[in-house]
């Protein structure tokens, strides 16, 4: 008797994901070549909705991906992987797609790869933006210091840094924002005449802090915020600066930090994403927004 054909991998079942897959997703993006980072998975598969396929062989996850939902308006897909014995098979396609039909209508944005980039465009998603990755050692400039008034957040912070985001990001992210404290290492905010006016987190990520979200006023207030970030820690920073913001990234060069990889921000359903971009200068992390 012969034994049946094997399954296509684009019919095989999408599920949803739990952090009892936390393992399994961080050796997903070891197998890429990405750094595990099973703390940024914690945060995701918390906050938002992990999808995944089983890999048919028994080894775990053969992709994954995860959205992040801000309601009617919004919904962020971050870290969509694929095992790399089964790139190029359709598979993130046939993920893709059932997101899609998940979210029923639901504007989406990512941030996308020069690789990943193409599937997107061909599924309808257009690009909106460009993000660049600054790495490095912070060296201050040595100019005089800034006026603005930056200090640690305290616990009753969170009201004012999540009604500021609300109105620069655009939509509500308190479920997001509420995990900050207990995800990030060390948080900024800046005050004028007692009122928030911007904050920053950095949280650790492959043996650098990773500095998001970056919310300020002007460039002035964004580079207090990140200095003092930076005298808080002895690791290298990462940041993925919206380009538009081109004095803030000079900036980071004159400090030490190198431009590395270039991010593309795409959206489907909308035509640009939502809130004050003059304001929001890095996503928490590309894999939310």
């Amino acid at each position: 008797m012969s034994s049946p054909l094997p399954r296509p991998l684009t019919d095989l079942p999408v599920r949803r994901l739990t952090l009892g897959d936390l393992v399994a997703c961080a050796d997903l993006c070891e197998d890429r070549g990405w750094p595990r980072d099973e703390h940024r998975w914690g945060l995701l598969l918390a906050a938002g909705t992990g999808y995944g396929v089983d890999d048919p062989g028994g080894k775990g996850l053969m992709a994954a991906c995860v959205v992040t939902s801000y309601g009617p308006s919004l919904a962020a897909i971050g870290m969509l992987l694929v095992a790399e014995r089964h790139a190029r098979q359709g598979v993130a396609r046939r993920l893709m797609r059932h997101v899609m039909a998940e979210v029923d209508g639901t504007p989406l944005s990512l941030y996308a790869t020069s690789a990943g980039r193409p599937l997107y465009e061909q599924l309808g998603f257009s690009v909106v933006g460009r993000v660049e990755r600054v790495t490095g050692f912070f060296r201050p400039t040595g100019e005089r210091a800034s006026a603005v008034t930056v200090r640690p957040a305290a616990a009753e912070d969170l009201r004012s840094i999540i009604r500021l985001d609300s109105d620069v990001f655009g939509s509500d992210r308190t479920h997001v924002l509420a995990r900050l404290p207990a995800y990030a290492d060390h948080i900024r905010v800046a005050e004028n005449e007692g009122r928030v006016t911007g904050f920053a987190a950095a949280w650790p990520s492959d043996r650098t802090h990773v500095i998001g979200p970056l919310i300020a006023p002007d460039t002035a207030t964004a580079q207090a915020l990140i200095t003092s970030l930076a005298e808080a820690t002895d690791l290298p920073l990462r940041a993925d600066i919206d380009a538009r913001h081109a004095q803030l990234l000079d900036w980071f060069g004159q400090c030490g930090l190198r431009t590395g990889s270039e991010t593309t921000v795409m959206t489907y359903g909308t035509p640009d994403l939502p809130g004050d971009w003059t304001r929001r200068y890095a996503p928490l992390t590309v894999a939310t927004g």
